[in-house]
Parts: C-alpha cells; sequence; structure tokens
C-alpha cells in the first residue's frame, strides 16, 4: 500500500472551459408601435417599454431573453432647440464616459448609413457594463442612443461571441433607422 501512494501522480491538468454558447440565425422584423423612428431589430428580441421613472415616451428596451442581452433606446426630440440638443450630446458622452474606471479602451467612430445619416458609435473594452453605445440625430429634431448591457455576472471575454452578435445587430438598426 505504501508502495502505491509514493509514486509520482500522472496528473495532467484540464484546459479552461467555456460554456457553449448557440447563436441563432440573424433574422429581423421592422419596430412598429407608433415611435416617430422606425428600425429592424431582431426576431429573437422583444420589444419592451422602458419603466423606468426617468422614461420618456419613446424610451424602449430591445431584450433579448435567451442572451440576457438588453439594448437600451432612448429617444428625445429635440425640438430646434439649441440648448437641449447640446445637453442631449453631452449627456451621451458623459454615460459612455462614465465606463473610463474599468475600461481598458473607448474606441469611437462615425458610422454612416445607407441613407445618409451619420451615427457616433462607441466600442468599450474591459470589464466594462456596456461594450457598445451609439448615438445618432438629425440635429433638428431627433436625437436617438442605444447601450448595450448584459444582465449577468458574466466576463466580457466569455461573452464576446454574445457581445459580437448583438452589435451586428445593433448596427443593423442603425442600418435601417428611418425617422417620421
Amino acid at each position: 500500500m505504501l508502495a502505491g501512494c509514493s509514486s509520482a501522480p500522472d496528473f495532467t491538468p484540464k484546459p479552461k472551459g467555456y460554456n457553449r454558447i448557440d447563436l441563432p440565425a440573424h433574422r429581423y422584423q421592422l419596430l412598429g408601435g407608433g415611435h416617430p423612428y422606425e428600425f429592424e431589430y431582431s426576431k429573437e428580441a422583444v420589444i419592451k417599454r422602458d419603466s423606468s421613472y426617468m422614461a420618456q415616451p419613446h424610451w424602449l428596451n430591445v431584450y433579448y431573453p435567451k442572451l440576457h442581452a438588453n439594448v437600451q433606446i432612448t429617444y428625445m426630440d429635440v425640438q430646434r432647440d439649441r440648448r437641449l440638443y447640446n445637453k442631449m450630446m453631452e449627456d451621451a458622452r458623459k454615460l459612455t464616459g462614465k465606463h473610463e474606471i474599468k475600461a481598458t479602451a473607448i474606441e469611437e467612430r462615425i458610422l454612416k448609413t445607407p441613407s445618409g445619416m451619420r451615427a457616433s458609435v462607441f466600442e468599450l473594452s474591459g470589464e466594462v457594463p456596456s461594450q457598445f453605445q451609439f448615438y445618432t440625430t438629425d440635429s433638428t429634431h431627433h436625437f436617438l442612443r442605444g447601450a448595450l448591457y448584459f444582465r449577468t455576472a458574466t466576463a466580457n471575454d466569455s461573452l464576446a461571441p454574445v457581445i459580437e452578435y448583438v452589435k451586428a445587430d445593433m448596427v443593423r438598426m442603425l442600418n435601417t433607422l428611418r425617422y417620421k
């Protein structure tokens, strides 16, 4: 019995494992509901009205139940009011900037949509609560902002395939966005 305990163990550590994430094919539908804007969103998502105490009438959550992901959409009619427009621009940048504490990088790009609109798109790296954000405006009437959040404590590197999946859907939202 002692001889069995004295030999060196034949032990090989197992490689780090990740949860399997099966992502569905991208399929889209048009947003309805009498909003001053429309865009295509994923058929894997459901639209929920924002129920926060600050919510405005056209604020939405594009929620992915299977992925525990949420794209918060906020909208404001800036009514040709330059001060309100500037405040919305400042708020959008401030909300993105709040992630600087945990972000290892924040990359901003300008996306030009097929309809000619421009959108500021922010990709955030690191263990941040929101990995992708955007805002777009016509600078006279409409201001729309979107931010991706997950309702999970899973590390962002493990969520990378899901983040990329939802980011593609958010870019589709921007590319099909039309103000009424």
